[in-house]
């Protein structure tokens, strides 16, 4: 009798990847980070189980955009009172005091809404710099540039 075992969340082995995100296009960067976030690199990939691995990306700030979307493209926000709708440009925003939150977004964007797509997303760390606090998890890196040549831009 052929018996069938589902992968579960208990079992599931996490690895944690460090991205170098320096001149890699944002919205390549962000399909392969929510891949990793939700586990479908995996082979025993089940759709309801938490299986992805943590993600940390380093260099947030030099994230790159294609064609002119740095100038064009606008992100929204509501500061919840009437009339609060704020809005900020790409490039205005990588410049700013937080330039994870283009990444963030994007991954965000690219995740299912709801309890497991927010416990994945927990499992992402963007950071600003070079430098990040978890050394201690002994982080492999993933050379993103290297799986395509359309991921990085090159000027």
């Amino acid at each position: 009798m052929l018996t069938r075992s589902t992968a579960s969340a208990a079992r599931a082995e996490k690895k944690w990847i460090l991205i170098d995100a320096d001149g890699l296009v944002v919205g390549r960067l962000a399909s392969i980070i929510a891949n990793r976030l939700r586990g479908k690199h995996k082979p025993q990939y089940t759709p309801h189980a938490d299986l992805g691995d943590h993600v940390i990306v380093i260099n947030a700030e030099k994230v790159r955009f294609t064609g002119r979307k740095a100038s064009q493209k606008t992100y929204y926000r509501h500061t919840g009172y009437p009339g609060g709708l704020k809005e900020v440009r790409a490039d205005r925003l990588l410049a700013g005091r937080f330039p994870e939150r283009v990444i963030e977004k994007a991954v965000e964007r690219m995740i299912p809404r709801g309890p497991l797509g927010r416990r994945q997303l927990s499992h992402l760390r963007v950071f600003r710099g070079p430098d990040h606090p978890h050394k201690a998890q002994n982080p492999e890196v993933l050379d993103v540039a290297s799986l395509n040549r359309k991921n990085k831009v090159t000027t």
